[in-house]
């Protein structure tokens, strides 16, 4: 009967040693812990100021996050989700934003230098006095975006489509 009780027990503490030892990160520790976080979701995520220069975003939902400031200079964001995030004078200079969809995001006095914006979705965002200097922004949607004072010297833009607001 001892030997029972103490193999249950045992049976216990060994399933949740199990659970606790393969307990994964929660994505915004992750991400911040090793800059790598693929496919993760980090909607309304407090970001600001965060240093994720060459982070692995890819496929990420990031809506609605707050990276005021924040460093994603040379960040992997290809087909992240940044729809209505706050990117207001964030640094992401060379980074990849291939798909990427921004519509309404704020990136306003961002630096996007060198950044990769292929097909990216910039509907509406707010570009007012950023850096698009070298960027590449071929078949990118500006639709309604506000460009007031962005620089765009040496921006390729073959395809883009702008529509005033």
């Amino acid at each position: 009967m001892n030997l029972r009780k103490n193999l249950t027990k045992f049976s216990i503490a060994l399933t949740l040693a199990l659970l606790w030892s393969c307990a994964k990160p929660a994505p915004q520790e992750q991400l911040l812990e090793t800059k790598n976080c693929l496919d993760c979701d980090l909607a309304e995520v407090q970001l600001a100021q965060a240093d994720l220069s060459e982070a692995r975003l890819n496929r990420s939902n990031l809506q609605n996050a707050n990276l005021n400031q924040a460093n994603l200079s040379r960040a992997l964001l290809d087909s992240a989700n940044l729809s209505g995030a706050n990117l207001a004078e964030a640094n992401l200079s060379a980074a990849a934003l291939s798909a990427a969809n921004l519509n309404g995001a704020d990136l306003t006095k961002a630096n996007l230098e060198g950044a990769f914006l292929r097909n990216a979705d910039l509907t509406n965002a707010n570009l007012t006095g950023a850096n698009l200097r070298n960027s590449d922004l071929s078949n990118a949607n500006l639709d309604g975006a506000k460009l007031e004072g962005a620089n765009l010297q040496g921006a390729i833009m073959p395809d883009a489509k702008i529509q005033p607001q």
